[in-house]
Formats: C-alpha cells, sequence, structure tokens
C-alpha cells in the first residue's frame, strides 16, 4: 500500500538518494537530464510515493522544456521523469500510480503536451505515448528514436521538427 503526496512534502535528499539507487550515480550524464539543465521541477506536477511506514518508495518529476523551430516561436511542453522507484517495491504499480498523477494533473492544467524519453509499449498502452510526433525533433544527446515519445491533448499540435531544449518561457503552472 502506498499513498501518493506532492513531492514537496519529501526531502530532496531522499529523493535525490531514491534516483541514485534507481538509476545510477552515473544518471546525469544521461541525455533526458541535458534536457533539465539550469530549470527547476515543477512542483505542481511532480510527486512522490509513501510506503505504510511513511518511507520515500518512489517518485516523478516533471520539468519544463521547449521545441524550438524554424517556423515560429518556442512551444512549451512537459517533460516527465524520472520515475523511481525503490527496487524491493517495483512491479507494485507506483510507477504507473505517479505517472497517472502526474500527467492528471498537467492535463488539469492545461498542458497541451508532454514528452517522456521510455519504453515506447509501455507508455504507450497505458498513457497514450507516441514516437509519431517526435520524429523530426531533435535533443541534446544520443536516444533510441523509438524512445523518444510525445503525449498530446486533443487537438493540441506539435511543430513536426524542431530542438527540444530546457524552457526558457515559463509555463502556466508554477515553477520551482
Amino acid at each position: 500500500m502506498f499513498t501518493i503526496v506532492p513531492i514537496a512534502a519529501v526531502d530532496p535528499a531522499m529523493v535525490e538518494a531514491l534516483l541514485d539507487t534507481a538509476f545510477g550515480t552515473a544518471r546525469h550524464g544521461r541525455t533526458a537530464y541535458r534536457l533539465r539543465e539550469g530549470v527547476a521541477a515543477l512542483p505542481d506536477l511532480s510527486f512522490a510515493a509513501l510506503d505504510a511506514a511513511g518511507s520515500l518508495a518512489g517518485s516523478v518529476q516533471c520539468w519544463p522544456v521547449e521545441i524550438d523551430h524554424a517556423d515560429g516561436g518556442p512551444v512549451p511542453l512537459v517533460l516527465v521523469g524520472p520515475v523511481a522507484v525503490r527496487p524491493d517495491l517495483q512491479g507494485g504499480g507506483i510507477g504507473r500510480a505517479l505517472t497517472e498523477a502526474a500527467l492528471a494533473a498537467a492535463d488539469a492544467a492545461g498542458i497541451a503536451a508532454t514528452m517522456l524519453i521510455g519504453d515506447p509499449e509501455y507508455y504507450g498502452r497505458f498513457f497514450g505515448f507516441d514516437a509519431a510526433p517526435t520524429a523530426g525533433w531533435t535533443i541534446p544527446g544520443p536516444v533510441e528514436r523509438r524512445r523518444l515519445l510525445a503525449r498530446l491533448a486533443p487537438g493540441a499540435v506539435l511543430p513536426a521538427a524542431g530542438e527540444v531544449r530546457a524552457a526558457r518561457v515559463q509555463l502556466g503552472v508554477t515553477l520551482a
């Protein structure tokens, strides 16, 4: 059993320790981390899972990013992840519940598009993410094209090509 709470309710050092456990200390060199450089996570879209004893069981953070494209100004979207779950609790639905909470908060805030780097079979089946909208995007660092995914709100349109980078404009949600 676990409870989902705003990430602000958890000590940031505990979240960092969980991320080190889940992804290793070399995680900062990954492409997704390059997209987060210089910006703070969006606290209104970021959550933690606590186990029955109140210990940190998992976390998800969301980040402001944008697509810079030739046909106009930058288009804001939200980068979902990392989604981390304590290894002894993986497979129990915590990661899925955290992702659902983040996406529900993004939808409620009117966020037109979210993106992530992840397993297309999992994120496509459960959350509606797809690699098709990202086919012409570039990002800072290597990525398996099939793992660069986007999820659009009904009627939302994203540029077919452009560079994804850390946001330089503020989204309509609270920035930390």
